[in-house]
């Protein structure tokens, strides 16, 4: 299999209400259909397993480093991360790699 996955996980701060990780969650799901260079997209919170895990996280899928590249910059998903994400940010971890 060819192609390039991003991986990030986030650790939320006490302002992650409910609702506010309820709207993160809709607009992360609505990227793929903004930016068509995503082509596999998976969201969600820590299943609570094991403790000391970080509650979220994103993993997205895309054919190379350059559509990964368009994703990154993108207004649409910078928009999402400063409105959405930075206000409930405590921590952030990320890994790209090729498939």
């Amino acid at each position: 299999m060819a192609g390039f996955r991003h991986v990030v996980i986030f650790r939320w701060n006490e302002s992650a209400t409910d609702e506010r990780k309820r709207d993160l969650v809709e607009r992360l799901t609505a990227l793929p259909g903004a930016i068509p260079e995503i082509e596999g997209y998976h969201v969600g919170a820590d299943a609570g397993v094991n403790p000391g895990n970080f509650d979220f996280a994103v993993v997205a899928d895309f054919a190379d480093r350059d559509a990964y590249t368009v994703y990154r910059d993108h207004p649409v998903h910078r928009a999402v991360i400063d409105e959405y994400v930075t206000p409930i940010l405590a921590e952030r971890a990320a890994v790209q790699y090729e498939l």
